[in-house]
C-alpha cells in the first residue's frame, strides 16, 4: 500500500474523542526539548519493522478518551514544557490531535511536537486535516522507521532516514532540518 492510501485510512472517531494505546505520560525528556507530556495514539497503518511500538497499529485497541478529559488531566501536569504526540501513527486522528495542541499551546504555552512515520512531503501533499495538524507543530520527526538504518546515537530519532524538522508554527514551513 503506498503513502497516499495508508494516510488516507484515517481512524473514524466519534465526535471529543481521541483513541490513545497508554496513559498520559509526564516528565519525559527523550522525545522532545525539555520536561515533555506525552500522549501516546492508537492506530497505525505503517506496520514498520521492528517498531517499538507493535502494540499501538491496531485501530481498535487501545482506549477511547474525551478530548476534554485529556485536556483536564493536562492541566494538572507541572513544570512541563511541551507536548508531544506519539504512536501509533498521529496523523491517522488528526482532528483530535489539532485540537488538544492548539488548545495547550494557547492555554498553557506549550510547545508540540509530534512523530510519524509519514514524511513531511507526504502530509502535504495529502493536505486536508492531517496538513492542519502538522501546521500546529514546533517540530515534526517524520519517516517511517528503518531497521537496517537503525541508529541509536541520533537525537529524538530511531532510523538515520528520519529526520527533525523545526517548523513555523501555523504556516508548517521547514525552519530547519537536524
Amino acid at each position: 500500500m503506498d503513502a497516499k492510501a495508508k494516510i488516507s485510512k484515517q481512524m473514524d472517531l466519534p465526535k471529543g474523542m481521541i483513541r490513545l494505546s497508554a496513559p498520559i505520560e509526564s516528565d519525559n525528556i527523550v522525545n522532545g526539548d525539555g520536561l515533555r507530556a506525552v500522549l501516546w495514539t492508537q492506530g497505525c497503518p505503517n506496520g514498520c519493522v521492528g517498531c517499538q511500538n507493535p502494540e499501538t497499529w491496531d485501530y481498535e485497541k487501545g482506549h477511547l478518551a474525551g478530548i476534554k478529559d485529556v485536556i483536564t488531566e493536562l492541566s494538572y501536569l507541572n513544570g512541563q514544557a511541551g507536548l508531544t504526540f506519539c504512536g501509533g501513527e498521529p496523523f491517522v486522528q488528526p482532528k483530535a490531535c489539532k485540537e488538544i495542541a492548539d488548545y495547550v499551546r494557547e492555554h498553557f504555552g506549550w510547545n508540540v511536537w509530534s512523530f510519524s512515520g509519514f514524511t513531511y512531503e507526504q502530509i502535504k501533499e495529502f493536505g486536508g486535516e492531517p496538513w492542519e495538524f502538522l501546521k500546529s507543530l514546533d517540530a515534526l520527526i517524520d519517516g517511517p522507521f528503518i531497521l537496517k538504518q537503525r541508529d541509536l546515537s541520533l537525537k529524538y530519532r530511531g532510523s538515520k532516514n528520519q529526520r527533525l524538522l523545526h517548523l513555523e508554527y501555523g504556516t508548517g514551513k521547514i525552519l530547519s532540518i537536524e
